[in-house]
C-alpha cells in the first residue's frame, strides 16, 4: 500500500510540474508578443504604382468561356456579374 501512495503522490507532483511549467511557457510567450507588438511594429509598405492603375479588360471569349461555364454549372440559374484577376 505505501507504494501505491508514493506513486499516486510522484504522479501529482509531475502533472503539477508540468502544468506549472506550461502556464509559464504561455504567460511568457504572451508577453513576448506584447512587447514585440508595442516597441518593434510592422512596417508599413508604400502602395506600389501599379496597383492604381485599372486591370486590363478580360476578352470577350474569355468573358464567354467563363459564362458559359457557369451556366452549365448552375444549370442557367447563375450569372456572371463581375470577373477580376486576383
Amino acid at each position: 500500500m505505501e507504494n501505491i501512495k508514493t506513486a499516486l503522490l510522484l504522479m501529482v507532483v509531475g502533472m503539477a510540474t508540468v502544468f506549472l511549467i506550461l502556464v509559464i511557457v504561455i504567460y511568457l510567450g504572451k508577453l513576448l508578443i506584447f512587447l514585440v507588438n508595442k516597441y518593434a511594429p510592422e512596417e508599413v509598405m508604400p502602395a506600389k504604382q501599379g496597383a492604381l492603375r485599372s486591370p486590363a479588360p478580360i476578352p470577350g471569349n474569355i468573358m464567354a468561356a467563363i459564362a458559359a461555364a457557369v451556366n452549365v454549372v448552375t444549370h442557367n440559374k447563375g450569372r456572371v456579374t463581375k470577373v477580376e484577376k486576383v
